[in-house]
């Protein structure tokens, strides 16, 4: 393999793999020895790569604006072009403009030919049938999971029951029907799946539950997993 080849493949494994990375674990990403591996990350040191650590502690890549841009194969593209543009049908208006604004923004960073595969992928998405309605209020849910904040939610039930509960929003799932809303409901203190169409009405509250939500769907979604099973 080129030393320019491995050197990128050895940023692709840094910028990756979770960090810090080991030195055997970056050794056997790039295929060399680690003599050779702590000679490369010198290299990329030389070349203005920020990379902390030292061998026995692993390594940590600082992303500096003077690295090379980020490198995607094509079944990589296709993947990303696939992706975002199935979000024009599963998710809601403000999701599929980001989804655009993103794609663009990957696009502009590639070369002149990565760039062109990009924009020819092999890969396409169409849905024969048109999407539910999302209400409007996803976004306030999803603002609400990430800055973990109790909302306030009236919810019909199945059954056309009406209920007012105060829930912890988790995470949003986009399914090939409509969103479900998984969160913590205060009023049975337990977990709950609320079918976003079925939520009629939203009010935010000053509630924190920081910092609960990653251990909290770490939780739920074990639960989940032993129903499927």
């Amino acid at each position: 393999m080129a030393r320019a080849d491995r050197l990128f493949r050895l940023l692709d494994a840094l910028r990756r793999l979770p960090a810090p990375v080991t030195a055997d674990r970056l050794a056997d990403e790039t295929g060399v020895s680690p003599r050779t591996l702590y000679r490369d990350i010198d290299a990329l040191r030389a070349a203005g790569a920020l990379i902390d650590g030292a061998p026995g502690f692993g390594y940590t890549l600082t992303e500096d604006p003077g690295l090379p841009p980020q490198m995607f194969d094509r079944l990589e593209l296709e993947a990303i072009v696939l992706g975002l543009s199935m979000l024009h049908w599963q998710g809601d208006a403000a999701l599929s403009a980001a989804a655009d604004r993103a794609l663009a923004k990957v696009t502009a960073t590639l070369p002149p030919r990565k760039a062109e595969e990009a924009r020819h992928v092999a890969l396409l998405s169409y849905a024969y049938q048109p999407a539910a309605q999302v209400p409007e209020h996803l976004a306030a849910l999803r603002d609400a999971a990430w800055e973990e904040r109790a909302v306030d939610i009236g919810y019909t039930d199945r059954h056309a029951r009406h209920t007012e509960r105060r829930i912890w929003p988790l995470a949003v799932v986009y399914t090939d029907y409509e969103p479900w809303l998984l969160a913590w409901c205060c009023l049975r203190r337990d977990f709950r799946r609320f079918l976003v169409s079925r939520i009629v009405s939203l009010a935010e509250t000053g509630e924190s539950f920081r910092p609960r939500r990653v251990p909290l769907l770490r939780d739920m979604l074990e639960k989940l997993r032993g129903e499927a099973d």
